[in-house]
């Protein structure tokens, strides 16, 4: 048995079978392999008894269970009307410049996605975004180029 099986039979045997664990298992995935891939999503359809296509459906329906590999960091920029009218685009534009990359695309060398998604809860201090699980608020162009800049730096040193 391959480590992704033994790891799923594993979170099976201490979430349970019933769909109210399926959540914690796929969450539990992702953050171990970064997303969903087709064979976790078997295993885990298998370990649980729940059709592989309500498995992938649960996994599909929530953006923030990934079901293609990601770059290291992945980049989610909040869409809501709130940080679009403080700036959600000239967020995405810098982004895109900086990484040479558009929206939903990851950067060649597998380091940056960059993504939108729906309210990340901080529109009191719009823009918002999230780097992995990192909250940065009331974004400008330039902060996000020296955010950006910082997550490189500590990649290239690893």
């Amino acid at each position: 048995m391959n480590n992704q099986a033994e790891f799923v039979k594993d979170l099976v045997t201490e979430h349970g079978t019933n769909r109210e664990s399926l959540l914690p298992i796929l969450q539990a995935v992702v953050e171990k392999d970064r997303f969903l891939s087709e064979n976790a999503i078997l295993k885990i359809a298998e370990e649980t008894n729940i059709p592989a296509a309500d498995v992938y459906g649960t996994a599909s329906f929530y953006s923030f269970l990934d079901i293609v590999p990601r770059g290291k960091y992945v980049i989610r920029v909040c869409k809501t009307i709130t940080c679009a009218m403080k700036g959600k685009n000239q967020i995405l534009l810098a982004l895109e410049d900086f990484l040479k990359i558009k929206l939903g695309d990851t950067t060649p060398d597998k380091l940056f996605t960059i993504l939108e998604t729906n309210c990340l809860g901080w529109c009191h201090k719009a823009p918002a975004m999230l780097v992995n699980d990192d909250v940065y608020t009331e974004l400008t162009p330039n902060m996000v180029v020296d955010i950006l800049s910082a997550y490189k730096a500590e990649a290239d040193k690893e």
